[in-house]
Formats: structure tokens, C-alpha cells, sequence
């Protein structure tokens, strides 16, 4: 397993565990250093999305509410919506990773950590904010050259 990989299963733990528990950030990270292994290259990369996750997490939210047709946040399934939520933050701000990249590693950590229907569910949410954000990323660059 690749460390991007093992650092987006740790980073949605972590999201997790803060969304179920309350917890504060630097604390759930904290945390759950002191009681699980993960390999430095790893660890490094999910504090990043973690950090940015929540760092941007209204900003997130509001991608992923304008993209969920007759889904509320209040009514996802936590995993999904921490996938999701990190998924979001890696197409808005990590530049580095080829989009197709995230959304796939996005579908398989829901159809290994989610319900049977979680692959599909990530996969179209993901899909329109991604579309969204291409269109969005398009009119400001046709306003830019006028």
C-alpha cells in the first residue's frame, strides 16, 4: 500500500473520530499517534488533509451540500461524509494530485470502509463537485482573458 493511500485511511479515521467525538484537531492527531503506527511519509500526508480538512471545513461543507441532492449532511453516513470531506479538500487545494487520482481513492476507501452503497454514493457526489469546480475554474478563466 502506497503512504498516500495508509495517510487518506488515517486522515478519515481521524476526521472520524473528531466528528463522533468532538474532539479537537491537534488532539485527535495527537491521539491517535500515540495509539496506532503509522509510517512517517504517511503520517506526514494525513496531518495535511486532516489539518486542511478542518481548517476548511464550512467552506467544504458548503461544496458538498450544493452537490447532494435530498442529502443533508445531518443525514450522511459519517464515514461517507469525512471521505467526502477530505476528498473535497484535495480537489480544492492539494494541485499536485490529479484529480481522477482523489476521486478514486476517495470511491475505494467508501467501498472498504462504508456501506455497499458508499462507492456509488462518494462517486456521485464527487462527480458534480467536480464538474462544478471544472466549469467554475473555465468562466474564470474566459473573464481573466476579456
Amino acid at each position: 500500500m502506497g503512504h498516500r493511500r495508509k495517510a487518506r485511511e488515517v486522515a478519515m479515521q481521524v476526521l472520524y473520530q473528531i466528528d463522533v467525538s468532538q474532539v479537537d484537531t491537534e488532539e485527535a492527531i495527537v491521539l491517535f499517534w500515540k495509539n496506532f503506527e503509522v509510517p512517517e511519509s504517511a503520517a506526514e500526508f494525513a496531518s495535511v488533509l486532516i489539518r486542511g480538512t478542518r481548517d476548511h471545513l464550512d467552506e467544504i461543507d458548503d461544496h458538498i451540500k450544493d452537490c447532494s441532492e435530498h442529502w443533508s449532511l445531518e443525514r450522511m453516513a459519517r464515514v461517507d461524509k469525512n471521505i467526502l470531506r477530505m476528498a473535497v479538500y484535495e480537489l480544492l487545494y492539494c494541485k499536485d494530485i490529479p484529480p481522477k487520482a482523489t476521486l478514486n481513492e476517495a470511491i475505494d476507501l467508501g467501498k472498504e470502509f462504508g456501506s455497499e452503497n458508499s462507492g456509488s454514493f462518494i462517486n456521485g457526489i464527487l462527480d458534480a463537485i467536480y464538474s462544478k469546480l471544472r466549469i467554475d475554474i473555465n468562466e474564470t478563466e474566459v473573464a481573466d482573458t476579456e
